[in-house]
């Protein structure tokens, strides 16, 4: 089965090196044939047309997630639209496996589950909202793509950092509303692309690493430094969408959870009392803004009239799976980055003889690197502690992650 072109936007704003981090994920990418758009600030912008990466680069500085995006899209060629954040990096077999389901003509959109700063937890799995903007998990089968209707009131929501839609569909709804300048905006896609028909797949192995990277809202700790876009997003997803009788139950249900969270941060010693009534101030006036702030016409966008722009260097490789001891690290390392110079996608799994909690880190270098214990666990259903031997250890580690990236059946043991 042919896959579709795509068009890969990565919105970016004051993170170049975690953004070059992402970029190098890209390039692992199994796909053979997508472009990649970045929009980010022009310091940004200077160190990835430095560093040579041949994709097609617009400079915008301006805290607004949409709008970003929306640039993106104005500059996207390929049938499909995927977006990415600047703080993620995805599995070398993620842009394959969410777009395929749009061989499907019925398919609008696409999204994947997405593992925590560990490497290994999920973050995110499958999940719906509502006209209120409250999440739901949705039950599907943890391999398998699973396609789902939507209504105006419900739909599938596609995480931000790992999901994709036809681009013509994207387009004839008005792309992302520039009102929702964070949180929301992709909430507020799916229930507007809900209501003209169509499906959603939720493609479980499209999977994406995400860090949460520091910005001018949060720390990295992911305590919040405002609420206020939160707030302003909130009400104007209630006028769009929700009955005007919802919105007083939903509001107290936001002020409720997000009062929760700052009380949470304060008793972690991670913010000091006096901070959350600031950042209830921050919320309370993020909501009085997106009373009045106007909505998106929401007029179709028109389509780019740029041709696509491939990323060389794209396309299925080898993989390779690099084991070891804690103490042969140097050796390791240099086998590692000898393999990777050839073209291959390196796991290289260095442990301890030791309890310790596992994880997995993509590094801008190019190589996915696991450590931890030989005895620890890698996932939180595992014991504690158990004992392995270390080549039954690593080969159990290297089927695990065979699912997702090109490893040979050799180096699962």
């Amino acid at each position: 089965m042919a896959l579709p072109e795509v068009s890969l936007i990565i919105v970016s704003r004051h993170r170049p090196q975690a953004l070059l981090r992402a970029i190098a994920g890209v390039r692992q990418m199994d796909h053979p044939r997508f472009e990649l758009i970045v929009v980010a600030d022009p310091e940004a912008c200077t160190q990835v047309q430095a560093a040579g990466v041949v994709a097609k680069v617009v400079a915008f500085d301006e805290a607004n997630i949409s709008a970003a995006r929306n640039i993106g899209l104005a500059q996207a060629a390929g049938e499909v639209v995927a977006y990415l954040d600047d703080d993620a990096v995805p599995e070398p077999t993620w842009l394959s496996r969410l777009v395929a389901p749009f061989a499907d003509d019925r398919v609008v959109a696409a999204t994947g589950f997405v593992r925590g700063r560990n490497g290994l937890s999920f973050q995110w799995r499958a999940m719906e909202v509502d006209a209120c903007g409250q999440d739901h998990p949705l039950s599907v089968d943890p391999v398998a793509v699973s396609l789902h209707h939507g209504a105006p009131s419900r739909a599938v929501k596609t995480c931000g950092t790992n999901c994709a839609f036809r681009a013509a569909a994207l387009r004839a709804i008005g792309g992302f509303d520039p009102a929702f300048r964070f949180y929301l905006d992709e909430a507020d896609v799916n229930l507007r692309l809900a209501a003209l028909g169509g499906l959603t797949a939720v493609v479980p192995l499209a999977e994406v690493h995400h860090g949460f990277a520091a910005s001018a809202r949060r720390r990295t700790d992911r305590v919040p430094l405002s609420l206020f876009e939160i707030g302003a997003s909130s009400m104007l997803f209630l006028r769009r969408h929700a009955p005007l009788a919802d919105h007083a139950p939903a509001l107290a249900r936001l002020w409720a959870d997000q009062r929760a969270r700052a009380l949470r941060a304060m008793v972690a010693g991670r913010i000091a009392p006096g901070d959350v009534g600031r950042l209830m101030h921050s919320l309370q006036a993020g909501l009085a803004a997106g009373e009045t702030r106007p909505l998106g016409a929401q007029l179709p966008l028109k389509t780019s009239d740029s041709g696509l722009l491939p990323l060389p260097g794209t396309g299925p490789r080898p993989g390779r799976v690099i084991t070891g001891r804690s103490w042969q690290r140097g050796r390791l390392e240099a086998e590692a980055r000898a393999a990777a110079d050839r073209g291959a996608v390196v796991t290289l799994i260095r442990l301890s003889p030791t309890a310790l909690f596992h994880s997995l880190r993509f590094d801008a270098d190019g190589i996915w690197r696991q450590t931890g214990g030989l005895f620890g666990r890698s996932d939180r259903q595992q014991p504690l502690v158990r004992l392995w031997r270390f080549p039954d250890r690593v080969a159990q580690e290297a089927r695990h992650l065979a699912r997702v990236r090109p490893i040979p059946a050799h180096n699962q043991g």
